[in-house]
């Protein structure tokens, strides 16, 4: 039996497909190099090797599409059966294999994974159940890396903290955000280690295409200031088991 919290991201996965995939911004100008900064990390994390890879909500996919080009034999899961048609009419690389499920419950073995990946997608979950899974897949030794939006951006903050702002961001109403040393105590609970959480992004896909190049320039700046760098959009988080 499915719970309300996985009923609603069914039922927000209707509002993706029919209202496309500019809820998330990834064909603007800007967005479009946020994309390919995104999927680059993801790409560079998990290499070139003939892995397992797991790729958690992999909606319509977008990001699919991008790590399929490495040599790794992907496994794409969503509990959305709407996004996950439309990723499969997206992605006919061999090396992909699409899954209904959800991200608690999967039906794979203990220590089955080299890797798991994922683009904001735990900040719809309940964390904990996540982090369990996600614990139990990964062979020893095995590493995991997502990007999440950042609960100490005051737009993300908004977003999630004031209803019409929700809704105008097309949010659900359940996803959250996270505060990075939040997180890193629930991972080093659950038993992962090395972990890395930086705060990054301070491009926002609004960004007019001529100022993106001066924005980027001072983003990076940004990201290495002292506390400034706290207020960056978005959370790049790995570790490894």
């Amino acid at each position: 039996m499915k719970s309300s919290r996985l009923i609603n991201e069914i039922r927000h996965g209707e509002v993706i497909a029919s209202k496309g995939e500019e809820v998330w911004h990834w064909s603007s100008p800007a967005g479009k190099v946020r994309f390919k900064r995104r999927s680059r990390m993801l790409k560079k994390f998990i290499g070139n090797k003939n892995k397992k890879v797991l790729e958690l909500g992999c909606g319509t996919g977008i990001f699919t599409k991008e790590i399929a080009k490495t040599k790794n034999k992907i496994f794409a899961i969503d509990i959305s059966s709407t996004l996950l048609r439309l990723a499969q009419k997206r992605v006919k690389a061999g090396n992909v294999k699409f899954i209904l499920g959800n991200a608690y419950q999967t039906k794979f073995n203990d220590n089955y994974f080299d890797y798991i990946v994922g683009n904001s997608i735990l900040h719809y979950l309940d964390i904990d159940l996540a982090i369990k899974e996600i614990y139990r897949l990964l062979k020893d030794g095995g590493g995991f890396i997502f990007t999440e939006p950042n609960m100490l951006n005051p737009q993300v903050a908004l977003e999630r903290k004031v209803p019409l702002m929700r809704k105008i961001a097309n949010n659900s109403q359940d996803e959250t955000a996270f505060i990075r040393w939040s997180i890193r105590k629930k991972l080093l609970k659950a038993g992962f280690y090395k972990l890395k959480i930086r705060p990054f992004d301070f491009l926002h896909p609004f960004t007019p295409a001529s100022l993106i190049k001066t924005v980027n320039i001072m983003g990076k700046w940004l990201e290495k200031t002292p506390l400034v760098k706290e207020i960056g959009g978005s959370l790049v988080i790995s570790g490894q088991k």
